[in-house]
């Protein structure tokens, strides 16, 4: 009998499209997704599952195998959800966005004393190089980059034809 390990957990953060379709197919693909989102008036009109809204309480919602992904570079409060998810050690951190977009949110953080090995893990663009167009190819590129981090695949081709 092998032993029953818990599922990852899957963090996502902001009410986006991408992160609606990260949560529909997550559990699907074996994580445990926490949906993070603090500003309440947008998840308004639309079905989101239960959220996490105060960055505090995040802590609580964790296991030990966190995979961490944040959906909106313009949110206010992605520096300090950056700031409450890095002492949980995650294997997995990204940002959606160019680093155009997302580079001075790392410089924020270099400039708050976070260490340059930390700062490096941040995955910005996040996903594997689909060319995806569309909230769910983003998705999809994230969750299959996701799948190759926990499984350590190459994230490429498999090898003897298409």
């Amino acid at each position: 009998m092998e032993p029953h390990a818990p599922a990852p957990t899957l963090v996502v953060f902001s009410a986006t499209p991408i992160a609606k379709a990260l949560l529909r197919w997550a559990v699907d693909l074996g994580f445990r997704p926490v949906f993070v989102e603090t500003r309440t008036e947008r998840m308004a009109g639309a079905e989101w599952p239960r959220a996490v809204t105060d960055l505090g309480q995040l802590a609580a919602a964790l296991g030990a195998d966190v995979y961490a992904v944040h959906t909106d570079h313009d949110a206010p409060d992605l520096v300090q959800s950056l700031e409450v998810i890095l002492p949980c050690n995650p294997r997995f951190i990204g940002l959606v966005g160019s680093r155009r977009h997302t580079g001075h949110h790392l410089e924020v953080l270099r400039a708050k004393g976070v260490e340059e090995s930390v700062i490096e893990r941040i995955q910005s663009p996040v996903g594997l190089d689909l060319g995806a167009v569309t909230p769910s190819e983003i998705a999809l590129s994230i969750l299959a980059g996701l799948v190759a981090v926990r499984r350590q695949g190459r994230g490429g081709w498999k090898q003897g034809g298409r």
